[in-house]
């Protein structure tokens, strides 16, 4: 009866450990998400404002924050492809975004802030449409530079 016993506690632990492992490799996968949220100073540059003007290539409705691709033609007639973060999709709807308001070919004039890197990515503040609609496409709360453009940022006073 004891040697029973023992064999299926250890066997329990076995299982256990198993289980435990396992539970930290999913952990571990499953992180990539979190992380992929960030503040806005580890990405973007609040001392390279951009204005872009373009069109919409495609729009990605994905959490934690949207992203829309644009072309656009740069002063020697090149075509650029940059990716302009936004909110949150839920943000966005809040807003007045609708995914109707971005479809692949409808030009923008994005004013935003570069990548840090340099890279053809920008962090997209105001959005003007070709109705003259501005809407707001950042993040509150990101640490972006406090400039008027969110309508949920606190003023200096409260």
């Amino acid at each position: 009866m004891k040697q029973v016993a023992i064999r299926m506690f250890g066997s329990t632990n076995r299982l256990s450990l198993t289980c435990w492992i396992l539970a930290g490799l999913w952990l571990a996968t499953g992180t990539s998400t979190v992380q992929a949220h960030h503040a806005f100073a580890a990405e973007f540059d609040s001392t390279k404002p951009v204005k872009l003007r373009g069109k919409i290539t495609k729009m990605e409705w994905v959490n934690p924050h949207a992203w829309m691709h644009m072309q656009v033609i740069d002063e020697d007639g090149n075509a650029q492809d940059w990716m302009i973060e936004a909110g949150p999709p839920g943000a966005l709807v809040r807003r007045g975004w609708t995914k109707t308001s971005v479809k692949p070919g409808t030009e923008i004039l994005v004013e935003g802030y570069q990548a840090t890197d340099g890279a053809l990515r920008a962090n997209g503040r105001d959005v003007t449409f070709p109705d003259g609609r501005r809407l707001f496409a950042g993040s509150s709360g990101t640490g972006a530079p406090l400039d008027g453009a969110d309508p949920d940022e606190k003023s200096s006073s409260d």
